[in-house]
């Protein structure tokens, strides 16, 4: 509920100054401002114990690709042994000639030589930093002037958590990007107190079983203890490690490449790691263990495996695809799997019901979307149904759950799969049968040329059709992924598949947009990112972006994430970008000055919503009339957010938030005056207000009324956010409040450096009123 007084310079807290109150003395290890590491010297900092170092490390097997981040350094443990516990930027890579730095105005900065710019920062040069310490628990912390710790890296965890760390409502982990499928996994901590394993956004599929509680802190203790403390320090929950109170010399808990939560132990010289506590002791039951290469069975020496029982490929590195595509020439038919239970991943949301065995098999065989379906037997009568060719699951003799898999009964559907390439090709005659049709003549010889003719047609004809029914399965693919009200998921498209429903990128609507057509007319739009960003932060971005749900936002089907392609599939709109229907004089004739105020407090909402109402903040970054989109009612959806981090412009959460109140006072002033936005506009606005000329602003095009005291709230509150004191811009949430009439506001100051106001004309003290 707001105050009744709220003083724009106020009305947001200022970021706070000290993340820490704990009084640190100066150390041996202490790390001076301007202190640098590099990948060509091969130097590190190391604690003052020398159990950690700071240095940088191979990412993967390519020499060029290097990593900045913490790990073990004890001589008590062998070099193989010194996992990597913290990682600067998550998976960020780096080439052979950067560097990593603690700049002279205290922030830490990692520069990557492959591209010329600096690709993460602690985003500290305002909080008086005056060195760094890299503490024996492994914790690098900056330090002000007075010793306090205002920054660290046990604040901005990567896979790794270590003992005295601590995980809050606000942080996770996330595995490390070793494949295709890892880094959709993370670890957080739920409002009410619960630790979650999530797949991608959505999928839980572990949780820690705590009462439900607020205000909770997960915390690892160094004699095996993983435990959830309430704000006065008490154990409402923990586990134990199976060594719990042992001698050990070292432990962490990290979220593996393979979804599942483990915790380690050390103990003793030269000794291995070893696992003393997992999350989930079926592997099989971590969601996609086996991602799009089948479903997780154990083979004889209890390890799980991955198998494709669906007769398509016996290749483990191919994806293995549910068989329906939605295009049967000829009847359906039900495969049986029991003891199987079978899940979608793209998208990872089912479509639960309550039935019988035979009505959950007959529903899916009558729907044409259906591609699989599990029913739980285990009197709980739940019918799981899926309506994605990307199916995983798990298959065991314990289970009681049956599926079903769905296919054509056509038989040529099957046969390049069983027939031996021989019998597809003409086979040669036979010697004697050769050389006595030589014998046939010139008429032989024509009807020769003839056939060949036909056959050579045929060949044509069967190729064209390939190809037709190839665009047309590639294209049911991802309807089908995104059909029905419960495909809430992402799909994960290929490149080829890209160009394929574009039409190879034939109609353009503006740059780098892209329409494409699904089966059944079903438009989408294709957006083109240009950006070197790592597979594994795309994806997270992806992920975070993608689990928007506001009526103000197009909705972000799907995407496609190659080395050297990236993609975001959004929903289409009937009219069309807002941009272009002001530039059309008979579609702006259609904006009415009703249609373009809900179009101010739609987009006011939509941006309401990225900065307070997501499970992280997210800006939008680039907000104008090109990136918002307009339904068949003329309603708002704002299209594109959340893309800052992919351009390369990320920055702090306060300073994002401010960009995006200013880009939406142009927004407003653009739209109510049907002028193309220009740097002075903010300026020409405020001249026409304040000499009491408010129509003046207002699209010549308009017709009908022009409601006054609308007009006024929406010219006032435009001009606040575009004030040059960052402290005075109001909130997204009092924007639409404003907009909303629920609160009023004072006149605006001119919005630039330079005042124009005569002395005895100076406007009254900024405050908004309820």
């Amino acid at each position: 509920m707001l105050p009744d007084r709220i003083y724009f310079y106020t009305s947001r807290m200022l970021p706070c100054m000290f993340m820490g109150s704990l009084l640190f003395s100066f150390a041996v290890s202490q790390i001076p401002l301007g202190s640098k590491l590099s990948v060509m010297e091969n130097n590190f900092w190391a604690s003052s114990n020398g159990d950690f170092a700071l240095g940088f490390f191979n990412h993967s097997d390519q020499s060029n690709q290097r990593s900045i981040g913490i790990r073990f350094n004890s001589n008590s443990i062998a070099v193989e042994e010194r996992s990597v516990v913290w990682v600067a930027g998550g998976d960020v890579t780096v080439g052979n000639e950067s560097y990593f730095q603690l700049s002279s105005d205290g922030e830490l900065v990692l520069f990557d030589s492959c591209s010329g710019t600096f690709v993460w920062a602690s985003k500290t040069s305002h909080l008086y930093v005056t060195s760094a310490v890299l503490h024996d628990n492994g914790n690098l912390v900056l330090l002000n002037g007075n010793h306090f710790i205002v920054w660290q890296s046990f604040d901005t965890p990567s896979d790794t958590l270590l003992p005295g760390q601590h995980l809050s409502v606000h942080q996770m982990l996330r595995a490390a990007s070793r494949n295709s499928m890892s880094s959709y996994y993370s670890l957080q901590l739920s409002e009410m107190g619960q630790l979650r394993l999530i797949w991608e956004s959505n999928v839980t599929y572990w949780t820690s079983g705590s009462p439900f509680r607020r205000n909770l802190t997960a915390v690892l203790r160094l004699n095996g203890a993983m435990e959830l403390v309430d704000e006065h320090l008490r154990v409402v929950w923990s586990v134990l490690a199976e060594d719990h109170d042992d001698s050990v010399s070292f432990r962490f808990l990290r979220l593996d490449v393979d979804g599942n939560l483990r915790l380690y132990a050390l103990a003793g010289a030269l000794a291995s790691w070893r696992t003393v506590w997992q999350a989930v002791e079926n592997q099989c039951d971590v969601f996609a263990t086996c991602g799009l290469h089948g479903i997780c069975v154990f083979d004889d020496s209890g390890f799980p495996a991955c198998h494709c029982p669906f007769g398509i490929t016996t290749d483990s590195n191919v994806k293995c695809l549910a068989p329906y595509r939605q295009n049967c020439d000829s009847t359906i038919t039900m495969v049986t799997y029991k003891h199987t239970s079978l899940y979608g991943i793209y998208p990872p949301n089912d479509s639960v019901s309550l039935a019988s065995l035979q009505q959950c098999k007959n529903s899916c065989q009558s729907d044409p979307f259906c591609t699989a379906v599990t029913y739980l037997n285990d009197g709980t009568a739940l019918c799981r149904m899926k309506k994605t060719q990307y199916i995983t699951g798990y298959s065991d003799p314990s289970l009681i759950s049956i599926s079903f898999v769905k296919m054509c009964s056509d038989p040529m559907a099957v046969l390049p799969s069983h027939a031996p390439v021989s019998s597809l090709l003409p086979q040669p005659l036979p010697a004697s049968q050769l050389k006595r049709s030589y014998g046939l003549g010139i008429p032989s010889l024509i009807g020769a040329v003839f056939g060949a003719v036909i056959v050579f047609s045929m060949v044509q004809i069967v190729v064209v059709f390939w190809l037709y029914r190839r665009r047309n399965s590639i294209r049911t693919k991802a309807s089908s992924a995104f059909a029905g009200p419960n495909s809430a998921g992402l799909i994960m498209l290929t490149y080829a598949e890209i160009k394929e429903l574009t039409g190879n990128f034939e109609h353009q609507i503006a740059p780098c947009l892209f329409k494409a057509m699904l089966p059944h007319n079903r438009p989408v739009v294709v957006k083109e990112l240009k950006t070197t960003m790592h597979e594994r932060m795309f994806r997270s971005l992806v992920s975070v972006i993608g689990s928007t749900d506001h009526k103000n936002l197009v909705k972000v089907e799907g995407y496609c994430c190659e080395p050297a392609h990236k993609f975001l599939i959004y929903e289409d709109l009937k009219n069309g970008l807002l941009e272009k229907c002001l530039q059309n004089p008979k579609m702006c004739k259609r904006l009415t000055w009703r249609r373009r105020i809900n179009l101010c407090v739609g987009v006011a909402k939509a941006i309401s919503y990225l900065h307070t109402q997501c499970r992280e903040f997210i800006c939008h970054g680039n907000l104008n009339c090109g990136n918002v989109a307009l339904d068949e009612n003329f309603e708002a959806k704002v299209t594109e957010f959340g893309l800052e981090k992919v351009n390369g412009e990320a920055s702090s959460d306060v300073g994002a938030a401010e960009r995006d109140v200013e880009d939406f006072g142009k927004f407003v002033l653009v739209l109510i005056s049907g002028r193309r936005e220009t740097e002075d506009i903010g300026e020409w606005a405020y001249n026409e207000w304040f000499s009491g000329q408010l129509r003046r602003v207002v699209d010549e095009i308009i017709e009908g009324d022009v409601d006054s005291e609308e007009l006024e709230r929406a010219l006032r509150i435009a001009l606040w956010c575009l004030q040059a004191d960052e402290r005075m811009k109001p909130s997204m949430r009092e924007v639409v409040k404003v907009l909303e009439g629920t609160l009023t506001v004072d006149p605006p100051q001119l919005p630039f450096a330079r005042r124009r106001y005569p002395e005895e004309e100076q406007p009254p003290e900024t405050v908004i009123e309820s």
